[in-house]
């Protein structure tokens, strides 16, 4: 599935369009087991495509490319992403795609478009546990493709008590290239980063979580501070299409 997907796939960020990636290097270092990568969210399934992109070529000696299909043939299988369990359920293509390792968790603070508030399914947790135990798993700290939205406590309760190896990547470009879900192509042409950065540096017995929160905010870069450093076109620009997706979903 993962050969094929990824097939189909490649042109999206290598030839209608362009990914830059920055920082590749650091992957073939990282340990087999116990990583989590937190990022930045702007399209529901094209983000993670990309990962397995990236993450694959790197792994075959592919630096900040990911020319030359070839890298798919062996995938790595043990690399999982953390995605709501309305959002793979929505239709028959996310049902298939949470084949290639989606960890599907119940959000407590929104559902089917309502705000709610419910406690945490400890099978949720377990099976983050679980493939963090086995490899890698991909997770957006936001739980929404909204920008400058707050991260949710629950990605630093994750980091305090399981200790994985924590590396932050920064992604833009996506929302500009495609649809919301992240499986039309919406303009060609559209130049896409994609930049991993050095594992964060955490005090898992010390540090609080509110610390580790702030600490995950200013690493994908979605600090409310960033916004000043953002011009004011592009601000607004960014904030009317917040104001679009809210009033979609």
């Amino acid at each position: 599935m993962i050969r094929i997907f990824g097939a189909l796939t490649h042109k999206r960020y290598h030839g209608f369009n362009e990914l830059q990636i920055d920082g590749s290097e650091i992957i073939p270092t990282l340990p087999e087991t116990n990583v989590l990568f937190i990022s930045n969210h702007q399209t529901y399934f094209a983000d993670v495509v990309a990962m397995f992109h990236v993450f694959n070529a790197s792994l075959k000696g592919r630096d900040d490319t990911i020319k030359n299909m070839g890298y798919l043939w062996r995938p790595k299988l043990n690399l999982y992403y953390v995605a709501a369990k309305e959002t793979m359920k929505a239709g028959l293509l996310p049902r298939i795609l949470s084949y290639a390792g989606a960890i599907t968790v119940e959000r407590t603070w929104r559902d089917k478009g309502k705000d709610i508030q419910r406690e945490v399914n400890p099978n949720d947790t377990e099976n983050i546990r679980i493939a963090l135990e086995d490899g890698w798993v991909i997770t957006f700290p936001q739980g929404t493709t909204r920008s400058f939205k707050p991260v949710r406590k629950g990605t630093a309760h994750i980091i305090k008590q399981y200790k994985p190896v924590v590396v932050p990547i920064v992604i833009d470009g996506f929302r500009r290239s495609f649809d919301k879900k992240g499986l039309r192509l919406k303009k060609k042409g559209i130049l896409q980063s994609f930049v991993i950065k050095p594992p964060l540096e955490i005090d898992y017995d010390n540090e609080t979580i509110e610390e580790i929160v702030e600490k995950i905010e200013y690493a994908i870069e979605q600090h409310p501070s960033f916004l000043k450093v953002i011009p004011a076109e592009e601000r607004a620009v960014e904030e009317q299409l917040n104001k679009q997706r809210e009033w979609r979903y």
